[in-house]
């Protein structure tokens, strides 16, 4: 099997060009070639593999670029490529050209390749194509209703996803992400960082600010559950899915006082003590497009997509997988 992740040098591209290569290493998948496209710097230091592995910089805005990617004719798809959350909304044309129109460019370049190519391509949505007001629990039947640029631009992904399967071009099938967290590494420019931001730095030994309230609310699922949910969907029977191709993934629901109390039963008063409080109108108003409540993800449940059971998995996934299983130098 041939794979092409779009994306592949963002966070969850790099995880799941890993975990593609171990899962092909554990037999639990037959990869021959993965192909990684970033429009940066796109490498890794994975040495000694039993698949091919190639590194592709391409700015999948231009037309042309997308063509020559597709003519590699790759079995599956991952297109996790995208202008994160607050700079889609922060710059509206890079926001619409990179997650609209690009997104458009890899689907029409597949269309017209041939009539027998066929690929599955696994689209990352995302939990902001929901906005209020909300029930007490988001189930799947609630309706896309955006409140943000970078929303509405999923939303408009995850029809193309239904059209172009509908109409024979490609078996697609989208996943709805929750917030990942802990997102290892740097803040960037996702309004939904500082729900990572407050857990990892604090871990680090770092203070972190905590620029919106306690009260917020929002739905999670580790970096882990995310990339295992995106290889998962490879071999769902997508004629269960009709013309709805898009699912709602789980996730914990958590305010960030239950964040913060989840860090202290991991790891104490001294790491809980580095968060600091300052609020960010701005940042406030923003999330506030979300606070979402429970998702039932029934769907997506009923065909075999999972999460972790509770925030503390989540925080104790995030040390065991990013820190060596240590909290300043103690183990956990």
């Amino acid at each position: 099997m041939k794979i092409m992740v779009v994306g592949g040098n963002g966070m969850l591209g790099r995880k799941l060009v890993a975990k593609l290569i171990q899962n092909s290493i554990d037999g639990k998948i037959d990869v021959e070639t993965i192909i990684s496209v970033d429009v940066g710097s796109n490498q890794s230091e994975i040495k000694k593999i039993p698949v091919n592995l190639a590194f592709v910089t391409a700015d999948i805005t231009n037309f042309k670029v997308c063509q020559q990617l597709i003519s590699n004719k790759p079995d599956v798809i991952f297109h996790l490529a995208a202008v994160v959350s607050g700079e889609a909304e922060s710059n509206f044309e890079t926001g619409y050209k990179v997650n609209l129109d690009a997104t458009r460019n890899i689907f029409e370049a597949i269309r017209i390749e041939s009539n027998n190519y066929h690929p599955r391509v696994v689209f990352t949505s995302s939990a902001a194509v929901y906005g209020g007001p909300f029930p007490e629990l988001i189930n799947d039947e609630f309706i896309l209703q955006p409140t943000t640029s970078y929303g509405i631009q999923k939303v408009i992904g995850e029809l193309l996803v239904n059209d172009y399967s509908r109409l024979g071009f490609f078996n697609g099938i989208g996943l709805r992400l929750p917030t990942i967290c802990v997102r290892p590494g740097k803040p960037n420019a996702a309004a939904s960082g500082v729900f990572s931001n407050i857990i990892r730095e604090p871990l680090a030994g770092k203070e972190a600010i905590l620029t919106v309230s306690k009260d917020t609310q929002m739905v999670f699922a580790s970096p882990q559950s995310a990339v295992d949910n995106l290889i998962h969907a490879l071999n769902v029977d997508t004629t269960l899915l009709g013309n709805r191709r898009c699912l709602t993934m789980p996730g914990i629901t958590a305010t960030v006082a239950e964040e913060i109390q989840a860090l202290h039963k991991v790891a104490g008063d001294k790491i809980v003590a580095l968060i600091k409080e300052s609020i960010d109108p701005s940042a406030q108003k923003f999330v506030n497009n979300w606070n979402f409540p429970p998702f039932t993800a029934d769907r997506a449940q009923g065909l075999g997509f999972s999460c972790e059971q509770s925030f503390e998995e989540i925080i104790i996934k995030h040390i065991n997988n990013e820190l060596s299983g240590e909290i300043l130098g103690a183990k956990l």
